[in-house]
């Protein structure tokens, strides 16, 4: 019996034979679609090589040596991370980026959800209206925190001068630091729900039509609609936006140090703040091992949260 896949050999320019089977291109045909490849990918991967992995080595090198502005490294081990670990500072840190990241995170997403379900109906203007929302995410975190330290100026802002207005003792913006604290969730907000709104509105675009009618048809209300079918289809839309928005959150930083330079004291002191004011602050002393110690730590802290989402993300998707 002969087998059905047979061997052809094909003359190679006098080089040789060379084997075809059917339906699969010839050897040189495919090396030259790998190097296509290849070189497509290269310049990215060089990019990502020298822009990303290689600061990151660095990084991880640099964390475990005592290295300042001027002088030679010296290698500490682990001491910088086991300094880390009772430094109160850094744990103040922590805390207020935690506290700011649930502060802006569920409530940025479900603001965003919310105007671009109300958007993306036949309402009048609505194209002005989501160019209005998304501006804000074109200006430069740096200058949203300058607007922010004259809005919230506890002096002569405009807050404070509008509920002047009104008879009403404006808040300590500065020198409280809750309210420090709350006037950079405040800014943020206004600044990154054009961004939650716009990833939701092309998701709430991809949901079909003959879904809800079919839902409508079965005497679904509009509330039940968005429970059990629409929101449920934008799963990828929240996954998305969630791992975005906690890893902005674990790295905001021109913001904060354009408002309140992490005052008053620590309380709008943030991770990344934090390293930057370790390493290149008045009162950082150029430590620069112990700044790249805790931008070691912001990134393990982003990746283990990624992981955990994605994972999470995986089985549901499974269950589902």
């Amino acid at each position: 019996m002969t087998s059905s896949r047979m061997a052809v050999p094909v003359a190679d320019g006098g080089a040789g034979a060379q084997l075809l089977q059917p339906g699969r291109p010839p050897v040189r045909r495919r090396r030259g679609g790998t190097l296509a490849g290849w070189t497509f990918l290269a310049p990215n991967l060089i990019l990502s090589g020298v822009f990303l992995l290689l600061p990151l080595v660095l990084a991880i090198i640099i964390s475990f040596q005592k290295r300042e502005s001027l002088g030679t490294p010296e290698f500490l081990g682990v001491n910088n991370y086991l300094d880390l670990v009772v430094d109160p500072v850094f744990w103040e840190a922590l805390w207020n980026t935690a506290v700011f990241t649930i502060c802006t995170v569920p409530v940025g997403m479900a603001l965003g959800l919310g105007i671009a379900y109300l958007l993306n109906g036949l309402l009048p203007g609505r194209t002005l209206y989501r160019s209005i929302i998304f501006l804000p995410l074109v200006i430069s975190g740096v200058a949203t925190g300058v607007l922010g330290s004259w809005m919230f100026d506890q002096y002569n802002g405009f807050i404070n001068n509008l509920l002047a207005t009104f008879g009403i003792d404006g808040p300590n913006w500065q020198s409280d630091g809750g309210w420090a604290m709350f006037s950079v969730i405040l800014m943020t907000l206004w600044q990154r729900v054009g961004f939650d709104m716009l990833i939701y509105l092309a998701g709430l675009q991809g949901v079909g039509q003959d879904v809800l009618e079919a839902a409508s048809i079965d005497g679904a209300t509009g509330w039940q609609k968005f429970r059990r079918v629409t929101f449920p289809l934008l799963g990828p839309s929240t996954f998305f936006l969630l791992i975005m928005n906690l890893i902005y959150s674990f790295q905001i930083f021109d913001t904060v140090f354009a408002m309140t330079a992490g005052g008053p004291g620590y309380s709008t002191t943030m991770l990344v703040t934090y390293a930057y004011q370790t390493g290149f602050g008045e009162h950082g002393s150029g430590q620069l091992g112990y700044a790249a110690t805790i931008g070691v730590v912001i990134f393990l802290i982003t990746l283990v949260i990624t992981v955990v989402q994605w994972r999470a993300n995986k089985s549901r998707d499974q269950v589902g």
